[in-house]
């Protein structure tokens, strides 16, 4: 009754209904794109190869999941989000090592609109690359039914529009709507799968590929992964702060005891997906190449998803990742700088250089924790499902990486939902209760 009263009130308060309807909105319109389809290309021999769940086709699976089925479809957004998040990664690489761009991240609002404006330049470079060598591939295992270099062109350029539109329409979301844009988009595209993995699993146990006993135990296990989500990233650690009393004319200031959390995973899901673009990287350049040179067939077949050293390397990433991204939210010096100048201190350690130390110790005890909790949950439905011999699953409803950005995703929309509903109720309370403010004579 609870939730159900809470979401009726979402519609009682008018900006944040218009937040839900702008993003539901933006999400129909990015579903709507996935069902353009691109001229040229074998559509049901494409999905014919990619059912197999093996090579090339294994990896093409791969990234269907995150394109929310288009890929397999080969629509207008059939890269999907995949080169704006490659692009922000190299962005931010960039701007820790380039003076120039360094220069301008510390420029306030002004550097990060400029920063953004290159992400989006780089967007359309990335975007080009990946078409182009998408259609290389296509057109390797003969699924390119027009080979001229107009259709050719056509398709890259298509591909290329898509992508940047679905950039777009992510940061619209970001702007007015509910959540982080991309994070939004991707949650769209794994959601839109749920139904036809529960329904493909259903006919593998009506048909006795599957026996129900392992299906049941395939379905509380990824219930069981899901909470395990959603209890951890509930989970923080509190460093009580205390504020010393200041005399300012008649009156007493401070006083109070406070207290800064610290979540075991600061970094989100952002990590998981920038492992998973970055992934991508070796991936699309060895298949792009492996039609020439056998070398880069044998890399291929040796990172493609699902495989043991995909899965290493992927855990590696994680974990990199979660400092990195962990760093660039937190700066302990600032922290620390900004509770010395308001007066607060911790107990038993000094203010300004202390502090920072200790609250950098305190950070990396827990990022080890919240990257090891990451790559150990994307990684789990992977071990179970190569115990089980069951690929189909693989970029369906057990996937750990899917699983921990549509939990997660959905954990930080709720928690913005809440705050809005409890800054309204605060609001009604101090508009009709005893606080409203009193005429001054």
């Amino acid at each position: 009754m609870v939730l159900l009263r809470n979401f009726i009130n979402i519609f009682h308060i008018p900006e944040l209904r218009k937040k839900v309807l702008f993003t539901l909105g933006m999400l129909v319109i990015y579903r709507l794109g996935n069902h353009i389809p691109l001229i040229g290309i074998d559509v049901e021999k494409l999905q014919l190869m990619m059912s197999q769940g093996s090579g090339l086709s294994g990896f093409f699976s791969y990234l269907d999941l995150f394109s929310g089925g288009s890929l397999r479809q080969c629509t207008l957004f059939a890269l999907g989000i995949s080169p704006y998040i490659m692009s922000s990664i190299m962005m931010q690489f960039l701007s820790l090592s380039i003076p120039f761009l360094e220069q301008l991240a510390k420029e306030g609002e002004y550097g990060r609109k400029m920063i953004n404006q290159y992400t989006r330049y780089l967007t359309v470079f990335v975007s080009l690359v990946q078409s182009t060598g998408l259609i290389v591939m296509l057109e390797r295992f003969g699924l390119v039914l027009d080979s001229s270099f107009i259709s050719w062109i056509l398709f890259i350029f298509s591909l290329t529009l898509g992508t940047m539109f679905v950039m777009w329409l992510g940061e619209q979301i970001s702007l007015f709507g509910l959540g982080n844009g991309t994070s939004m988009i991707i949650f769209g595209g794994i959601v839109a799968r749920f139904p036809d993995d529960i329904v493909k699993t259903i006919l593998a146990i009506q048909e006795g590929y599957l026996d129900p006993v392992i299906g049941g135990v395939l379905f509380i296990v990824a219930l069981s992964i899901a909470a395990a989500i959603v209890f951890l990233e509930k989970a923080d650690r509190k460093i009580p702060v205390h504020y010393s009393r200041r005399m300012i004319g008649n009156r007493v200031y401070g006083g109070q005891v406070s207290y800064i959390p610290f979540k075991i995973n600061t970094a989100g899901v952002m990590p998981v997906i920038f492992s998973n673009a970055m992934l991508n990287i070796p991936l699309f350049i060895s298949n792009m190449l492996a039609a020439r040179w056998i070398f880069f067939k044998s890399i291929a077949e040796t990172l493609t998803p699902g495989g043991s050293v995909h899965g290493m390397l992927d855990f590696i990433l994680i974990i990199g990742f979660s400092f990195f991204y962990t760093a660039l939210i937190f700066n302990p010096d600032e922290l620390a700088d900004n509770l010395k100048k308001g007066g607060g201190f911790i107990p038993g350690i000094r203010p300004g250089r202390s502090t920072a130390h200790f609250f950098s110790f305190v950070l990396t005890r827990i990022g080890v924790v919240g990257a090891l909790y990451l790559a150990t949950l994307a990684l789990l439905p992977q071990i179970i499902q190569s115990a089980l011999h069951m690929p189909f699953l693989l970029t369906g409803i057990l996937s750990g990486t899917a699983l921990l950005i549509v939990v997660g995703v959905a954990n930080e929309v709720a928690a913005q939902i809440e705050a809005y509903l409890i800054e309204h109720r605060y609001e009604r309370f101090l508009n009709s209760g005893r606080l409203r403010g009193r005429a001054v004579r």
